[in-house]
């Protein structure tokens, strides 16, 4: 990577709605064992940090798309959300 301006991403990856997540229903399970009851339910995901050496929004937006696209998500069962920091 170049050592020009950066910018600071976050990308969440989360199974998309009605796909099952035996993860999350594990971590509810545990937390309902632990006594904390007032978990209704629980569905995991990933957090990347990413930093880019660009500075325009539109262009990380871009590569972190494609990065998604590519690697970072399964778009077949999973959603993700971009934010630039």
């Amino acid at each position: 990577m170049n050592e020009g301006p950066r910018m600071k991403a976050r990308v969440t990856v989360t199974l998309k709605t009605g796909v099952l997540d035996p993860q999350g229903k594990a971590i509810e399970g545990a937390l309902k064992s632990l006594g904390i009851e007032d978990v209704g339910s629980v569905r995991q995901g990933k957090v990347f940090d990413i930093e880019l050496g660009v500075e325009d929004a539109a262009r990380a937006e871009t590569v972190l798309k494609t990065a998604c696209e590519k690697l970072l998500a399964n778009t077949v069962v999973e959603n993700y959300r971009i934010e630039i920091l």
